[in-house]
């Protein structure tokens, strides 16, 4: 018999009645209306239907199951205060004889334009599930406006030269991972869906066909293992008494940039970013063109460069140094050269950046012994999917829980601490969240538990560095002051587009980062357009790091170029490490206009990615300025000042960097 159990009450704007077949919950701008013959949740925000017939599902084995298949549900409200602030939390109880029991929450905020979801499976005996899906949609209705309608795609990671994209409705199936944007490009109203909690689950948000202006089903999961998480077996199974999905945030925007932000910002508060007091870093490493020609000659010639031309030349950041940084390849040099190198850079007003891979074993020799720990053989330690050993970008995967990685962890972190070493880029980081047959310690259940306990370790020893991510998951975040934005990119024009290609999609990732890291700058073999496009792109994401050859032996032209272009003062001024935001997010493949606002002061920078020169004009309301004002504007790489009323050349494979003031 069906059992249905709720209260009607008014208490601090809350309201909730009973009519008919629904139960209805009212706070602020939210309302959740229960339907106790679809057992369906539907959401609105101001009296419009955002989510409609939501209801959660999970696995159990191969069987999947839903709240529809359980009988009785209790409705329970309480008054919330955490870190998102005030609000009422609303309990959904199923309870079935057969199944575990299913609570779903919904978090209301009053002042907040999303919701946040989640549920847990409970029972007397043990519950086995890689599978929690607290949003299922089977159809969407109608939310935004008709017209240029787009889905984003959020890559998992930034490997193998992956790809964000802004995609037009006409998809049959899109997966994006943790989180998506739906939007209507013209007038920027857009949803927001995606996981904020990164400790248990990879989280995959699956949308199916509708038609060009919505999609048809939407599902946001704990549990997606596919190529694009590198997984080449199942997610884990959480396995206990008592189980949770991921917190989801559910939202509705009038600008998704916004809602991309906020979900950013969201993320930050479960998992605050990683500390850091000091200034963001400019510098250089080597996997620009040295690559492994780095030698301790070389490193030490690169050092004093830094210093006789370019750190006395604007290039250098707010706390008036640089970082100088040993990639792959440093393991040629000794202890006493390390330490020398460092020596070096201290003089010089530097500080000395080192290169590590914690989790990769690049020899793919099973029986070779770990040199940090003499007990084991590399084939001990590998983390294994359907009894094999992982590759991945030409390494096998190590097991981020086998004592090994922390015995190595602790040997590395002492000799870049005894050497002075202050910095560290960390690679190949995806490695340590692969999904496993099982991990060394048995209370890891799943690839983000197994990668979360890796950094947890990585923190223990490494913590008092500066750490920058390279090849790695977006999440979690916390571990690490920046991120790489996307994979490799070097000098052409079509590196700077890929690498726009993520800052169209991705800039907000600064917000569970301090920064995103545009990867080296290359400026040889390239033309002055590409070499102005190429800086802009660093300037306008994140970290600034030069990769050129500074060594005697290096070319001219790219020492030249650098002098050029690297020590522009106002250009400099705006490397703050505060990535500019797109204008537009229907880009075939990546946008070409962005923005940033300082104050009084906008900033717009337009790529050409094409061989031919481009006419535009300057879209002053679309950036958010009121076109019957009066401003100025200067061109910060001629010194031109510009005419607003006239139209912008934008040369073939260059770039426009405009300040406008009022």
């Amino acid at each position: 018999m069906k059992n249905y159990k709720f209260v009607t009450l008014l208490l601090l704007g809350i309201l909730l009645f009973s009519c008919g077949n629904k139960t209805s919950f009212v706070s602020g701008k939210w309302a959740l209306d229960y339907d106790t013959d679809k057992k369906c949740i539907n959401i609105t925000k101001d009296s419009n239907l955002v989510f409609n017939d939501l209801y959660p599902t999970y696995k159990l084995g191969e069987r999947v199951v839903s709240s529809k298949d359980y009988s009785n549900v209790d409705i329970k409200e309480e008054n919330i205060n955490d870190e998102f602030g005030k609000g009422k939390a609303f309990k959904f109880i199923f309870t079935e004889k057969s199944l575990p029991t299913l609570t779903q929450i919904f978090y209301v905020y009053q002042d907040k334009d999303y919701v946040l979801t989640d549920f847990s499976l409970s029972s007397n005996d043990e519950i086995a599930s890689n599978y929690m899906a607290p949003v299922n949609i089977d159809k969407m209705k109608p939310v935004l406006n008709a017209g240029s309608n787009r889905a984003l795609f959020i890559p998992y990671d930034n490997d193998c030269w992956i790809r964000y994209q802004s995609h037009p409705l006409t998809f049959d199936n899109l997966t994006s991972y943790e989180v998506t944007a739906i939007f209507n490009n013209a007038d920027r109203n857009g949803i927001v869906v995606g996981s904020i909690e990164h400790d248990n689950w990879k989280t995959g948000v699956k949308m199916e066909k509708g038609d060009e202006n919505n999609i048809g089903s939407l599902v946001c999961y704990g549990g997606v293992a596919d190529s694009t998480t590198r997984d080449s077996k199942p997610h884990g199974a959480l396995v206990g008494k008592a189980i949770k999905s991921p917190k989801v945030l559910i939202g509705l925007f009038n600008d998704w940039r916004n809602g991309l932000e906020v979900y950013g910002d969201a993320n930050a508060i479960v998992a605050p970013p990683k500390e850091w007091n000091k200034a963001m870093p400019f510098g250089w490493n080597s996997w620009g063109v040295l690559q492994f020609k780095l030698t301790y000659a070389k490193a030490m010639e690169v050092s004093d460069f830094f210093k006789e031309h370019l750190q006395n030349n604007n290039f250098q950041n707010q706390d008036g140094t640089i970082y100088v940084g040993l990639d792959s390849g440093w393991n040629s040099f000794s202890e006493d050269e390390l330490k020398s190198f460092v020596k070096k850079c201290k003089e010089n007003g530097q500080i000395a950046g080192i290169y590590w891979t914690p989790f990769t074993d690049w020899s793919r020799d099973p029986e070779r012994t770990v040199g940090e720990a003499p007990e084991y053989k590399n084939k001990d330690i590998y983390v294994y999917a359907n009894g094999k050993p992982q590759s991945l970008d030409g390494a096998y995967a190590i097991d981020p829980t086998h004592p090994s990685v922390e015995i190595r962890m602790k040997q590395t972190s002492e000799l870049f601490r005894r050497c002075g070493f202050e910095y560290v880029k960390m690679d190949f980081m995806t490695h340590g969240a692969m999904e496993g047959d099982k991990w060394y310690k048995e209370d890891i259940q799943t690839g983000t538990q197994a990668y979360n306990y890796g950094m947890q370790l990585l923190n223990k020893y490494f913590g008092d560095m500066y750490l920058n991510l390279s090849i790695s998951p977006i999440f979690p975040a916390h571990y690490a002051q920046s991120r790489r934005i996307a994979c490799d990119a070097w000098n052409k024009i079509k590196d700077t587009e890929y690498t726009m290609n993520a800052l169209s999609y991705g800039w907000w990732i600064d917000r569970v980062y301090q920064y995103n890291d545009a990867d080296h700058i290359v400026l040889k073999d390239a033309t002055e357009g590409e070499n102005r496009a190429r800086v802009t792109s660093a300037i306008i994401t994140g970290l600034y790091i030069a990769g050129d050859d500074f060594s005697k032996e290096g070319l001219e032209e790219g020492k030249k170029r650098s002098v050029a272009y690297l020590t522009n003062a106002e250009i400099n001024k705006i490397a703050t490490g505060e990535s500019f935001r797109p204008i537009d997010g229907d880009g075939e493949k990546s946008e070409n206009k962005f923005i940033r606002k300082d104050g009084d002061t906008t900033y717009f920078v337009v790529f050409n990615y094409e061989e031919e020169s481009k006419v535009i004009n300057v879209p002053l309301e679309r950036i958010g300025l009121d076109a019957s004002h009066k401003y100025s504007l200067k061109d910060l790489w001629s010194g031109e000042n510009l005419d607003l009323k006239a139209s912008l050349v934008v040369p073939g494979k260059d770039v426009r960097l405009i300040k406008i003031t009022k």
